[in-house]
Protein backbone atom coordinates (compact mmCIF):
# COMPACT_ATOMS: atom_id res chain seq x y z
CA UNK A 1 0.00 0.00 0.00
CA UNK A 2 1.43 3.41 -0.98
CA UNK A 3 1.68 6.64 1.02
CA UNK A 4 -1.61 8.00 -0.33
CA UNK A 5 -3.35 4.75 0.57
CA UNK A 6 -2.05 4.96 4.15
CA UNK A 7 -3.24 8.56 4.43
CA UNK A 8 -6.71 7.44 3.41
CA UNK A 9 -6.72 4.57 5.90
CA UNK A 10 -7.64 1.19 4.45
CA UNK A 11 -9.69 2.59 1.61
CA UNK A 12 -8.11 1.93 -1.78
CA UNK A 13 -7.56 5.01 -3.98
CA UNK A 14 -8.50 3.13 -7.14
CA UNK A 15 -11.96 2.22 -5.82
CA UNK A 16 -11.36 -1.51 -5.63
CA UNK A 17 -13.48 -3.21 -2.97
CA UNK A 18 -11.88 -3.84 0.41
CA UNK A 19 -13.09 -5.96 3.31
CA UNK A 20 -12.28 -4.80 6.84
CA UNK A 21 -14.34 -7.27 8.92
CA UNK A 22 -16.63 -10.27 8.61
CA UNK A 23 -18.96 -10.77 11.58
CA UNK A 24 -19.63 -13.07 13.15
CA UNK A 25 -16.38 -14.93 12.35
CA UNK A 26 -18.14 -18.31 12.05
CA UNK A 27 -21.37 -19.57 10.51
CA UNK A 28 -23.46 -22.51 9.43
CA UNK A 29 -24.52 -22.77 5.78
CA UNK A 30 -27.57 -20.54 5.51
CA UNK A 31 -26.31 -18.18 8.23
CA UNK A 32 -26.02 -14.49 7.42
CA UNK A 33 -22.78 -12.56 7.97
CA UNK A 34 -22.14 -8.83 7.87
CA UNK A 35 -19.18 -7.68 5.77
CA UNK A 36 -17.86 -4.16 6.36
CA UNK A 37 -15.31 -2.28 4.28
CA UNK A 38 -15.11 0.16 1.37
CA UNK A 39 -16.36 0.23 -2.23
CA UNK A 40 -18.43 -2.92 -1.64
CA UNK A 41 -21.12 -2.04 -4.18
CA UNK A 42 -20.68 -1.11 -7.86
CA UNK A 43 -21.35 2.52 -8.73
CA UNK A 44 -24.22 1.42 -10.98
CA UNK A 45 -25.99 0.18 -7.80
CA UNK A 46 -25.88 -3.42 -8.96
CA UNK A 47 -25.34 -6.05 -6.31
CA UNK A 48 -21.76 -7.23 -5.77
CA UNK A 49 -20.60 -10.83 -5.96
CA UNK A 50 -19.64 -12.49 -2.65
CA UNK A 51 -17.80 -15.80 -2.79
CA UNK A 52 -17.12 -18.16 0.09
CA UNK A 53 -14.20 -20.04 -1.39
CA UNK A 54 -15.38 -20.97 -4.87
CA UNK A 55 -19.11 -20.85 -4.06
CA UNK A 56 -21.16 -17.71 -4.46
CA UNK A 57 -23.42 -16.64 -1.64
CA UNK A 58 -26.64 -14.66 -1.85
CA UNK A 59 -26.39 -10.95 -1.09
CA UNK A 60 -29.25 -9.91 1.19
CA UNK A 61 -28.35 -6.23 1.69
CA UNK A 62 -25.67 -4.18 -0.04
CA UNK A 63 -24.25 -0.70 0.33
CA UNK A 64 -20.90 0.95 -0.23
CA UNK A 65 -19.51 0.28 3.24
CA UNK A 66 -21.32 -2.88 4.35
CA UNK A 67 -23.30 -5.80 3.02
CA UNK A 68 -25.07 -8.85 4.41
CA UNK A 69 -24.49 -12.17 2.68
CA UNK A 70 -25.86 -15.66 3.26
CA UNK A 71 -23.34 -18.50 3.53
CA UNK A 72 -24.17 -20.94 0.71
CA UNK A 73 -24.72 -24.67 1.00
CA UNK A 74 -21.47 -26.49 0.31
CA UNK A 75 -19.24 -23.71 1.62
CA UNK A 76 -16.33 -24.62 3.88
CA UNK A 77 -13.95 -22.69 6.09
CA UNK A 78 -11.74 -20.35 4.10
CA UNK A 79 -11.66 -16.96 2.39
CA UNK A 80 -14.54 -14.59 1.71
CA UNK A 81 -14.07 -12.27 -1.30
CA UNK A 82 -16.27 -9.45 -2.60
CA UNK A 83 -16.09 -8.57 -6.31
CA UNK A 84 -17.42 -5.46 -8.05
CA UNK A 85 -16.97 -4.51 -11.73
CA UNK A 86 -14.49 -7.33 -12.21
CA UNK A 87 -12.30 -6.25 -9.26
CA UNK A 88 -11.85 -8.57 -6.28
CA UNK A 89 -11.33 -7.50 -2.68
CA UNK A 90 -8.75 -8.76 -0.24
CA UNK A 91 -9.77 -12.12 1.30
CA UNK A 92 -11.02 -12.45 4.87
CA UNK A 93 -11.27 -15.78 6.64
CA UNK A 94 -14.45 -17.36 8.01
CA UNK A 95 -15.05 -20.66 9.80
CA UNK A 96 -17.97 -22.64 8.37
CA UNK A 97 -19.52 -25.57 10.23
CA UNK A 98 -19.59 -28.88 8.40
CA UNK A 99 -22.64 -31.13 8.29
CA UNK A 100 -22.33 -34.35 10.29
CA UNK A 101 -25.81 -35.81 9.81
CA UNK A 102 -29.34 -34.70 9.06
CA UNK A 103 -32.95 -35.94 9.11
CA UNK A 104 -33.02 -35.60 12.89
CA UNK A 105 -35.14 -33.49 15.23
CA UNK A 106 -33.11 -32.15 18.15
CA UNK A 107 -34.96 -29.82 20.51
CA UNK A 108 -32.07 -29.19 22.93
CA UNK A 109 -28.30 -29.60 23.17
CA UNK A 110 -26.68 -32.63 21.59
CA UNK A 111 -24.56 -34.63 24.03
CA UNK A 112 -20.97 -35.85 23.79
CA UNK A 113 -19.74 -38.76 25.91
CA UNK A 114 -16.22 -39.22 27.31
CA UNK A 115 -15.14 -41.11 24.19
CA UNK A 116 -16.24 -38.34 21.83
CA UNK A 117 -19.41 -40.04 20.57
CA UNK A 118 -22.26 -37.65 19.81
CA UNK A 119 -25.88 -38.35 20.73
CA UNK A 120 -28.82 -36.48 19.25
CA UNK A 121 -32.57 -36.98 19.17
CA UNK A 122 -35.33 -37.39 16.68
CA UNK A 123 -37.84 -36.00 19.12
CA UNK A 124 -40.97 -35.70 16.98
CA UNK A 125 -44.15 -33.79 17.65
CA UNK A 126 -45.75 -34.05 21.10
CA UNK A 127 -47.11 -37.58 21.46
CA UNK A 128 -45.53 -38.83 18.21
CA UNK A 129 -43.90 -42.25 18.33
CA UNK A 130 -40.92 -42.35 15.97
CA UNK A 131 -39.05 -45.54 14.88
CA UNK A 132 -35.75 -44.36 16.41
CA UNK A 133 -35.69 -41.61 19.02
CA UNK A 134 -31.95 -41.31 19.80
CA UNK A 135 -29.05 -41.67 17.37
CA UNK A 136 -25.38 -42.27 18.14
CA UNK A 137 -22.75 -40.61 15.93
CA UNK A 138 -19.34 -42.19 16.46
CA UNK A 139 -15.95 -40.50 16.12
CA UNK A 140 -15.88 -41.41 12.40
CA UNK A 141 -19.23 -39.60 12.07
CA UNK A 142 -21.09 -42.81 11.28
CA UNK A 143 -24.71 -42.45 12.45
CA UNK A 144 -26.43 -45.44 14.04
CA UNK A 145 -29.80 -45.97 15.75
CA UNK A 146 -29.32 -46.09 19.52
CA UNK A 147 -32.72 -46.15 21.23
CA UNK A 148 -36.27 -46.49 19.95
CA UNK A 149 -38.34 -46.62 23.12
CA UNK A 150 -38.46 -43.06 24.50
CA UNK A 151 -41.39 -40.92 23.42
CA UNK A 152 -40.40 -37.29 22.70
CA UNK A 153 -36.83 -37.42 24.09
CA UNK A 154 -35.72 -33.90 24.87
CA UNK A 155 -32.42 -33.50 26.75
CA UNK A 156 -29.49 -35.88 27.25
CA UNK A 157 -26.92 -35.80 30.07
CA UNK A 158 -24.17 -38.11 31.39
CA UNK A 159 -23.16 -38.71 34.99
CA UNK A 160 -19.57 -39.12 36.12
CA UNK A 161 -19.61 -42.85 35.39
CA UNK A 162 -20.72 -42.23 31.81
CA UNK A 163 -24.30 -43.33 32.41
CA UNK A 164 -26.81 -41.64 30.08
CA UNK A 165 -29.99 -39.92 31.25
CA UNK A 166 -32.75 -38.69 28.94
CA UNK A 167 -35.80 -36.56 29.68
CA UNK A 168 -39.17 -37.12 28.02
CA UNK A 169 -41.49 -34.18 27.64
CA UNK A 170 -44.30 -36.65 26.90
CA UNK A 171 -44.55 -38.80 30.03
CA UNK A 172 -43.07 -36.64 32.84
CA UNK A 173 -40.05 -38.92 33.29
CA UNK A 174 -36.29 -39.01 33.17
CA UNK A 175 -34.90 -42.32 31.94
CA UNK A 176 -31.57 -43.99 32.60
CA UNK A 177 -30.31 -45.52 29.36
CA UNK A 178 -27.73 -48.29 29.16
CA UNK A 179 -24.91 -48.56 26.64
CA UNK A 180 -27.01 -51.00 24.62
CA UNK A 181 -29.96 -48.59 24.50
CA UNK A 182 -32.09 -50.34 27.11
CA UNK A 183 -33.80 -48.01 29.56
CA UNK A 184 -35.35 -47.78 33.00
CA UNK A 185 -37.22 -45.00 34.79
CA UNK A 186 -34.94 -42.87 36.99
CA UNK A 187 -37.39 -40.13 38.08
CA UNK A 188 -41.06 -39.45 37.34
CA UNK A 189 -43.60 -36.75 38.03
CA UNK A 190 -41.33 -34.19 36.36
CA UNK A 191 -44.11 -32.30 34.54
CA UNK A 192 -43.17 -31.46 30.94
CA UNK A 193 -39.60 -32.65 31.54
CA UNK A 194 -37.16 -30.83 29.28
CA UNK A 195 -33.63 -29.64 30.22
CA UNK A 196 -31.47 -31.77 32.54
CA UNK A 197 -28.03 -31.22 34.08
CA UNK A 198 -25.88 -32.69 36.87
CA UNK A 199 -24.07 -30.65 39.52
CA UNK A 200 -20.65 -31.68 40.84
CA UNK A 201 -22.31 -33.75 43.60
CA UNK A 202 -24.30 -35.59 40.92
CA UNK A 203 -27.66 -34.20 41.89
CA UNK A 204 -29.77 -34.15 38.74
CA UNK A 205 -31.76 -31.00 37.92
CA UNK A 206 -34.79 -31.22 35.66
CA UNK A 207 -36.60 -28.30 34.04
CA UNK A 208 -40.37 -28.66 33.84
CA UNK A 209 -41.42 -26.15 31.20
CA UNK A 210 -44.51 -25.37 33.30
CA UNK A 211 -42.16 -23.45 35.60
CA UNK A 212 -40.50 -25.80 38.10
CA UNK A 213 -36.84 -26.74 38.40
CA UNK A 214 -36.66 -30.09 40.22
CA UNK A 215 -33.62 -31.42 42.07
CA UNK A 216 -33.22 -35.22 42.13
CA UNK A 217 -30.68 -36.37 44.73
CA UNK A 218 -28.46 -39.42 44.06
CA UNK A 219 -30.82 -41.45 46.31
CA UNK A 220 -33.68 -40.26 44.03
CA UNK A 221 -35.35 -38.02 46.56
CA UNK A 222 -37.04 -35.21 44.66
CA UNK A 223 -37.15 -31.55 45.73
CA UNK A 224 -38.51 -28.37 44.19
CA UNK A 225 -35.34 -26.33 43.68
CA UNK A 226 -36.68 -23.15 42.04
CA UNK A 227 -39.66 -21.67 40.23
CA UNK A 228 -39.63 -19.69 36.97
CA UNK A 229 -42.19 -18.44 34.47
CA UNK A 230 -43.57 -21.13 32.14
CA UNK A 231 -41.82 -21.62 28.79
CA UNK A 232 -43.48 -21.99 25.40
CA UNK A 233 -41.07 -24.77 24.41
CA UNK A 234 -38.47 -26.05 26.88
CA UNK A 235 -36.14 -25.20 29.71
CA UNK A 236 -32.43 -25.64 29.02
CA UNK A 237 -29.93 -26.05 31.87
CA UNK A 238 -26.15 -25.72 32.31
CA UNK A 239 -23.92 -25.30 35.35
CA UNK A 240 -21.39 -22.47 35.39
CA UNK A 241 -17.84 -22.66 36.74
CA UNK A 242 -18.88 -21.42 40.20
CA UNK A 243 -21.63 -23.99 40.66
CA UNK A 244 -24.56 -21.75 39.76
CA UNK A 245 -27.27 -23.18 37.53
CA UNK A 246 -28.05 -21.19 34.37
CA UNK A 247 -31.43 -21.62 32.70
CA UNK A 248 -33.11 -20.47 29.51
CA UNK A 249 -36.78 -20.94 28.73
CA UNK A 250 -38.20 -18.97 25.81
CA UNK A 251 -41.51 -17.24 26.37
CA UNK A 252 -43.73 -15.20 24.08
CA UNK A 253 -41.40 -12.23 24.64
CA UNK A 254 -38.69 -11.31 22.13
CA UNK A 255 -36.56 -9.97 25.00
CA UNK A 256 -35.98 -13.12 27.06
CA UNK A 257 -33.52 -13.72 29.87
CA UNK A 258 -30.84 -16.14 30.96
CA UNK A 259 -31.50 -16.90 34.62
CA UNK A 260 -28.90 -17.71 37.26
CA UNK A 261 -29.91 -19.85 40.24
CA UNK A 262 -27.51 -20.16 43.16
CA UNK A 263 -27.04 -23.29 45.25
CA UNK A 264 -29.85 -22.18 47.58
CA UNK A 265 -32.39 -21.87 44.77
CA UNK A 266 -32.35 -18.06 44.63
CA UNK A 267 -33.19 -16.87 41.11
CA UNK A 268 -31.67 -13.76 39.48
CA UNK A 269 -31.41 -12.49 35.91
CA UNK A 270 -27.92 -12.91 34.47
CA UNK A 271 -28.68 -11.38 31.07
CA UNK A 272 -31.81 -10.09 29.35
CA UNK A 273 -32.16 -9.30 25.66
CA UNK A 274 -32.26 -12.57 23.72
CA UNK A 275 -34.83 -13.88 21.28
CA UNK A 276 -35.94 -17.46 21.89
CA UNK A 277 -32.88 -18.58 23.90
CA UNK A 278 -32.44 -22.35 23.99
CA UNK A 279 -29.45 -24.69 24.55
CA UNK A 280 -26.44 -23.33 26.42
CA UNK A 281 -22.90 -24.32 27.41
CA UNK A 282 -19.82 -22.80 29.10
CA UNK A 283 -16.16 -22.63 28.13
CA UNK A 284 -13.33 -22.97 30.64
CA UNK A 285 -12.99 -19.18 30.92
CA UNK A 286 -16.56 -18.84 32.15
CA UNK A 287 -18.07 -17.48 28.94
CA UNK A 288 -21.60 -18.67 28.27
CA UNK A 289 -22.76 -19.65 24.78
CA UNK A 290 -26.48 -19.73 23.97
CA UNK A 291 -28.44 -20.70 20.86
CA UNK A 292 -30.52 -17.54 20.49
CA UNK A 293 -31.18 -14.35 18.54
CA UNK A 294 -29.34 -11.15 19.43
CA UNK A 295 -30.60 -7.90 17.89
CA UNK A 296 -32.60 -9.96 15.40
CA UNK A 297 -29.68 -12.13 14.25
CA UNK A 298 -29.89 -15.88 15.00
CA UNK A 299 -26.95 -18.04 15.95
CA UNK A 300 -24.71 -18.76 18.93
CA UNK A 301 -24.44 -15.80 21.30
CA UNK A 302 -21.44 -15.45 23.62
CA UNK A 303 -22.12 -13.82 26.98
CA UNK A 304 -19.03 -12.95 29.03
CA UNK A 305 -18.91 -13.29 32.84
CA UNK A 306 -19.66 -9.55 33.09
CA UNK A 307 -22.77 -10.03 30.90
CA UNK A 308 -21.52 -8.57 27.59
CA UNK A 309 -23.18 -10.30 24.62
CA UNK A 310 -22.00 -10.77 21.02
CA UNK A 311 -22.98 -13.06 18.15
CA UNK A 312 -20.19 -15.58 17.49
CA UNK A 313 -21.78 -18.03 15.03
CA UNK A 314 -24.47 -17.19 12.47
CA UNK A 315 -27.07 -19.83 11.75
CA UNK A 316 -30.81 -20.31 11.43
CA UNK A 317 -32.83 -22.83 13.47
CA UNK A 318 -30.09 -23.49 16.03
CA UNK A 319 -31.39 -25.14 19.21
CA UNK A 320 -28.24 -26.17 21.08
CA UNK A 321 -24.54 -26.90 21.25
CA UNK A 322 -22.04 -29.14 23.00
CA UNK A 323 -18.28 -28.74 23.24
CA UNK A 324 -16.33 -31.72 21.90
CA UNK A 325 -12.72 -32.95 22.04
CA UNK A 326 -10.16 -31.20 19.89
CA UNK A 327 -11.44 -27.68 20.63
CA UNK A 328 -14.48 -28.15 18.46
CA UNK A 329 -18.18 -27.68 19.04
CA UNK A 330 -21.20 -29.70 17.93
CA UNK A 331 -24.12 -27.53 16.82
CA UNK A 332 -27.70 -28.78 16.60
CA UNK A 333 -30.41 -27.27 14.44
CA UNK A 334 -34.01 -28.42 14.33
CA UNK A 335 -33.10 -31.03 11.70
CA UNK A 336 -29.34 -31.66 11.68
CA UNK A 337 -26.04 -31.77 13.57
CA UNK A 338 -22.92 -29.86 12.48
CA UNK A 339 -19.31 -29.65 13.67
CA UNK A 340 -17.29 -26.45 13.90
CA UNK A 341 -13.55 -26.16 14.55
CA UNK A 342 -13.66 -23.30 17.03
CA UNK A 343 -10.46 -23.36 19.12
CA UNK A 344 -12.48 -23.01 22.33
CA UNK A 345 -12.15 -25.40 25.26
CA UNK A 346 -15.46 -26.34 26.84
CA UNK A 347 -16.04 -26.46 30.56
CA UNK A 348 -16.33 -30.09 31.79
CA UNK A 349 -19.97 -30.81 32.55
CA UNK A 350 -19.05 -32.61 35.77
CA UNK A 351 -15.93 -30.95 37.23
CA UNK A 352 -13.99 -32.82 39.88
Amino acid sequence: MGISDRLLGKKSVNGDPRIDTVTPPAALPGGEVRITGHALRPSELRRPSVKFGDIEGAVVISSDDFLVARVPTGASSGPVVVSTNGHASNPQQIQVAGLITENLHPVANPAVDAEGNIFATLSGSRGEKVPVSIFKIDTNYDTQPFSADIMNPTAIAFDRAGQMYVSSRHDEKVYRVGRNGTMSTYAEGMGVATGIAFDKSENLYVGDRNGTIFKVAPDRQIFVFAMLDPSVSAYHLAFGPNGDLFVTGPTTSSFDAVYKIDRYGTVSIFYRGLGRPQGLAFDIEGNLYVAASLAGRRGIVKITPDAKASLQVAGANLVGLAFAPGRSVVLATTSAVHRLSWNIQGLPLLPE
